[in-house]
């Protein structure tokens, strides 16, 4: 098990991660260097060779890789993101870079999201050093840039320009899994990600007759544009149900004692009470409009308008989501990807998610684990053109009234050391049997 200086180091390298000011404005605006330099000395203390890798200076990645001691088994990859979204310094209890350590608390930005899990990887390979331990298989190591952007910088580069470096891994842990979710009765579920939906990030636009706000003008470009954003808006995706979300549902009834027949969803998600927000965001696509730009002046009807939508789509579920895009725009507006990204969706029935499932429930065994997707995306989406299937596993052991989802890109994010106590402890067993 991981040694005692570990669960020091973890709460200290996550406090000085935070204090490395890493924010992603998008765009390309960010500087992700100096956490990837804090990050890269760290695992050469650790006996590590880590690369820092730059598609354009400042937006660096760091790549590093432990042997194991079964040269025949496949990699694994362990991968966090250095970057974080922007913080206002006024909303929060404390500075959101302070990375301040008050009453067993980490607070500031990335506390969650995922700054915590990069110092798990780092505190678990240093004691790894420290005892002499060797994984069974090859983890490679990545922090990466620009995940809370496009991933151009990051995971994308590392996976277009670098695959040599991943040479053998065929799966991948990352964010978002294996917190504890308490559910207000007593029961602790910790829910181990093994999917995420489609990101389809979308740019519609209208083109009508440009003209005088006094004058009767039945080719407004902002009438044509409202009419497709309120049918998007409006519209109730049907029901569908991928293999990870039916074994989710499955597992969340069986622990509830209910029918897990499925052939009542939305009754069976009632009954599941706040469980249900574990799957509730990942049994349709979604379409949400979040952006609208059109005009210049009151009196001017504008020859053209501009909206965005952010759309996500299940696995297996893209083709569905392009025709139904069609449906809904209608004749007089166009739309188009600005950012896409592929569904994903991990085995829950193999070997290395019940290495997950056993290294949680040896250290929570009250703790229950279920498979989810995730709503969202991660880095795991550019990692698996390499042919990585990648699961959600970063785990931390939450008190009950503590918000997990609240927490990201949220004001006074921050983490319990004890969850990070729980995380190194988790992550090393894992890693060593998995």
């Amino acid at each position: 098990m991981a040694d005692a200086q570990a669960l020091d180091e973890v709460v200290r390298f996550t406090s000085d991660l935070i204090r490395i000011d890493t924010t992603n404005l998008g765009g390309g605006d960010c500087r992700e260097r100096p956490a990837a330099e804090y990050a890269a000395e760290q695992l050469a203390a650790a006996g590590l060779e880590p690369q820092l890798l730059e598609r354009v200076p400042g937006r660096t990645n760091v790549v590093a890789r432990v042997e194991g001691s079964d040269p025949s088994a496949d990699a694994l990859l362990v991968h966090g993101h250095l970057d974080v979204v922007p913080a206002q310094a006024d909303d929060w209890s404390v500075h959101p870079f302070s990375g301040e350590v008050r009453d067993g608390v980490v607070w500031g930005r990335g506390a969650v999201d995922m700054k915590d899990m990069d110092a798990m990887i780092l505190a678990v390979v240093r004691s790894w050093a420290r005892l002499g331990v060797r994984p069974r298989r090859d983890v490679v190591i990545a922090f990466t840039a620009d995940e809370e952007d496009s991933a151009r910088d990051g995971s994308g580069f590392l996976a277009d320009r670098h695959a040599a470096l991943f040479e053998g891994c065929t799966e991948g842990i990352g964010e978002s899994g294996a917190f504890t979710f308490h559910d207000g009765a007593g029961r602790q579920i910790y829910p181990v990600a093994a999917g995420e939906r489609g990101t389809a990030w979308l740019r519609l636009s209208a083109r009508g007759r440009a003209g005088h706000g006094s004058r009767v003008n039945r080719e407004n470009a902002v009438t044509r544009l409202a009419g497709a954003i309120a049918r998007i808006g409006e519209y109730e995706w049907p029901l569908r149900l991928t293999p990870t979300v039916r074994a989710a549902l499955t597992e969340l009834a069986d622990l509830y004692g209910l029918d897990a027949g499925l052939r009542d969803v939305d009754a069976l998600l009632e009954k599941l009470g706040p469980a249900a927000r574990l799957v509730e965001a990942t049994i349709r696509n979604s379409a949400n409009p979040t952006m609208v730009e059109a005009g210049y002046k009151i009196n001017v009807v504008p020859g053209a308008a501009v909206a965005h939508v952010d759309g996500r789509y299940l696995p297996g579920g893209e083709e569905e989501f392009r025709v139904t895009l069609d449906r809904l725009t209608g004749p007089d507006v166009e739309w188009e990807f600005q950012h896409r990204e592929v569904a994903l969706e991990a085995p829950v029935d193999s070997a290395t998610f019940a290495s997950m499932r056993a290294a949680v429930e040896a250290f929570a065994p009250e703790g229950h684990v279920v498979p989810f997707c995730m709503p969202g995306g991660t880095d795991a989406k550019q990692f698996s053109r390499l042919g990585i299937t990648g699961y959600g596993f970063s785990p931390l052991k939450l008190p009950e009234g503590f918000d997990y989802h609240a927490m990201f890109h949220g004001v006074d994010e921050r983490v319990p050391v004890e969850a990070l106590h729980f995380g190194v402890r988790v992550l090393d067993r894992f890693l060593r049997t998995a």
